[in-house]
Formats: structure tokens, sequence, C-alpha cells
């Protein structure tokens, strides 16, 4: 058993004075007001709030950082680098990678991770010996650098979709395409949980799944994620072959729904908005990469309003910082309205802790109550950021630099900053070494 305490932490909508927390076996038994410390208690510094869920993850997509903006471009071009780091992963390579962006997500407060997980093969398309090689290197590289992981493995069986239709694989992404939809199926039922794993699924768009094979996707259990109009092409495609908005074709198809998560949801129409929100399809919104890849700015309160449910991730990796994510939802707003507070501070709080896990199937997590799991992230109140400011409104004034103590399950896995694995940036530096510069954006998207 342990006991925490600290002069604030966030229950329900706010902060509360002198809380203690205590655990036994990983999960809180106590949840105490207005206590005073007691001479057994571990002290955390700051604010202490509910794990933060980093709800769209692509791992890889963390060795382009810094690497992609030589000559400008379009998200269509990055892809292009993208494409160029999928091709050299091995399951050794990739456990190495993806074990320092957990890391690094764990350094920023994050206890539990949505991967969008489309890397599945060989890179000449044929599969692994065993099957789901991949897939286990990310479930190895979370349990060693402590963070909860939701598996989205992703169905991908097109090369893209234009107004000629659905076009075949390119070379590189037979490593992400599985024969056809029942193979798909197949490989994923040979995933399973475990204790810090829950397994979900994701159709990677309505780019790379046909509408034929859109529902045998979402049969299968646990979470399921899509991307959705990330991109205007994607939106002029569907509607030039199909002759309705992604949003409508996932509609008709029986995919959209309260266990579902549609990741940026950008450039929707009226009835895309009201469709998703009235089926309390979750939004996962990525502000970093939507910035980063000029995609645009989606309709978050319009969204809200409706009825879907905010979540937010860091998705490319271009900044693991989900105390930005998730300010940035708010600031995107401002920028299109033109008014300030356009979704409140203990709402931004939810999108990044409740409503985050929930989009990721792990919802008894996000909440600091008897029951939940042990998910803390102590937040500093002394920084250079932080110094000064009103503790309810923390999410739009600190950092992932701020954040001190993350306990995830009853353990400590970041304490004064440091990760239990030692240095973080090392472990990226030596797993983004063999690339060397060779993964540039050179002039010319999340595939």
């Amino acid at each position: 058993m342990t006991t925490w305490w600290s002069a604030l932490a966030w229950l329900d909508d706010g902060p509360v004075a002198s809380v203690r927390l205590t655990e036994r076996d990983g999960v809180l038994t106590g949840v105490d007001v207005g206590v005073l410390p007691g001479p057994d208690d571990v002290r955390l510094a700051g604010l202490v709030l509910p794990g933060f869920a980093n709800a769209h993850s692509h791992a890889f997509h963390r060795a382009l950082r810094g690497r992609t903006h030589a000559d400008g471009g379009t998200f269509w071009t990055w892809r292009e680098a993208m494409y160029s780091v999928a091709r050299r992963l091995d399951p050794d390579s990739y456990l190495a990678l993806a074990r320092a962006v957990y890391a690094e997500m764990a350094l920023a407060g994050v206890t539990a991770v949505g991967e969008f997980h489309y890397l599945h093969h060989g890179d000449d398309g044929r599969p692994y010996a065993e099957p789901n090689a991949m897939a286990e290197a990310l479930r190895q590289a979370a349990t060693e650098a402590g963070v909860r992981l939701t598996l989205l493995d992703t169905c991908y069986l097109a090369g893209g979709l234009d107004a000629g239709g659905y076009r075949p694989l390119d070379p590189v992404q037979r490593r992400f395409a599985d024969a056809d939809v029942g193979s798909w199926a197949e490989r994923v039922a040979g995933i399973r949980p475990d204790a810090n794993t829950r397994v979900g699924a994701a159709i990677h768009s309505v780019r790379a799944v046909e509408p034929r094979d859109l529902p045998a996707v979402a049969d299968v259990a646990g979470p399921l994620h899509v991307h959705l109009s990330e991109q205007p092409a994607e939106n002029e495609a569907c509607l030039a072959v199909h002759g309705v908005t992604p949003t409508r074709l996932l509609a008709d198809a029986g995919v959209l729904g309260p266990r579902t998560t549609a990741v940026h949801a950008t450039h929707l129409t009226d009835d895309d908005v009201d469709l998703l929100g009235a089926g309390r399809t979750s939004i996962c919104l990525c502000p970093t990469t939507e910035r980063d890849l000029a995609d645009g700015v989606g309709p978050a309160r319009a969204l809200a309003d409706a009825g879907s449910p905010l979540c937010v991730g860091s998705d490319q990796h271009a900044v693991v910082d989900l105390l930005a994510e998730v300010r940035g939802v708010e600031m995107h707003e401002r920028l299109t309205s033109g008014r300030r507070g356009r979704i409140a501070p203990a709402a931004l709080v939810g999108a990044l802790t409740r409503d985050g896990h929930a989009a990721i199937g792990w919802p008894e997590c996000g909440r600091l109550v008897v029951g939940a799991p042990a998910d803390l992230v102590a937040v500093r109140l002394d920084t250079v950021r932080t110094a000064g400011i009103d503790p309810a409104q923390i999410v739009l004034a600190a950092t992932a630099a701020d954040v001190d103590t993350v306990v995830v399950g009853g353990r400590v896995v970041v304490s004064g900053g440091r990760h239990r694995l030692g240095d973080v940036g090392a472990m990226l530096s030596r797993a983004i070494a063999p690339w060397g510069t060779e993964v540039h954006d050179h002039g010319g998207g999340v595939g």
C-alpha cells in the first residue's frame, strides 16, 4: 500500500486542497480531502491530475521530427518522407524506437496510449514468421516504458482513392496491408490482451478500405478508430466515387457510434457534424500535427455541441506534449471564432483524461476516484511557466516540461522529471540514428 499527499488534486471538475490518495494493488482505495500530510505519505509536487491519455499515436513517425521542413511541401509530400522510415523498420528497431517514444510520452504525463498500428509485415509485404511481430514489439515497448497500451490494429487494403476509384498498393504500402479483410481479422484475432495491453481496431481511412469491407472491421471487438476527412482531397475523391462524404459513407456502413473515434475530423459539412454527434462518436484532435502538416482546423466546438466527446493525440509526434495538444484545441477555436473561452479548462482536462481514456478502451481510468487505477500525474506550480497561475487553468499554462511525477497502476514511472529507464533523449538518439540524414521531405500525410 502507498499513500500520496498533495496540496492540490484534480477531483471531478477542479482542484481540491489537501488530498491523500491511497493505493493498494495498483488501485485507488481511498481519496481523502482536507487532510494534513502524515509521516508515511509520499508528497507530490504541485497539482495532481489523473493520468493523461494519448488517443492517437503513430510511434514510428517520431523519427521524422525536425527532418521534413527543408523545402516546404504538403501533407502528401510529407507522406513520402514517412514512407522512407516505414521501409527501414523491423521488429528489433521498432522496439527500440517505440520504447523511447513511449518513455517520452510518460515524461509528458501520458499513462495510456492508443497506437494506430499499420506497420504490420516485412518490407516486401510478406508476413513475419510471427504474423504480429511488429505488434508484439509495441506491446513490449509500452510495458518497458511503463504506459498502458491500446493496440488499434489497422485495416489497410487499398493504395488510395481518387476520382478513378481505388488504387493498387504502392510497394511500401504492402507492409501495411493484409490479403483481404478476412486475413486482417484472422491476424488481429491472434493478438491477445494482457494486464497492460488492450486490443482494438482501426479503419485507416475511406481511402484505404472499400465500403464493402467496413462492416467487417467494425465487427471486431474493442474500440474502433478511423482517420476522417483530414484532407480536402479525401472528401473530393469520396464524393466523386461514392457520391457522399466520408462521414456519410461510414455512417451508412454502421461504423459510427460511441465505441468509435474519428481522428482529425477536420473538413466536415454541417451534416457530417450532426452524424458524428448523434452517434456520440468521439473526436480525436491532434493540433500540433494538424498545424505541422497544414491540414486545417476542425470544428471542435460544433462537434462537442452536437454530442461528440473530445480527446487529443500527438499523432506524428512533431511535439510530445499532451498539455499543448489540449490547449491547442481551445486556441484553434479562438482563431477560427474570434472569441476566447470556447472550451472551458475543466472540459479540456476531461478531454485529456476521462474522455481520452474512454476513447481508447480504458474507461476505468482518467479519474481520481476510489476503484480507479492509481494513474497520477503531478504537475509543478512553481516553474517559470506555472508560477502564479490559477491551478484551475493549468491546461492553459503548463507544458510537458512541468510534469514532475507520473504513477501508473501504483508504480512510479517518472520521478523528479526523470524516467525510470534513464536518459530518454539518449534512447531516442540511438533509436533514430540509423536513418542519419536519409529521411527528408524534399518538396515535394498520415499514410
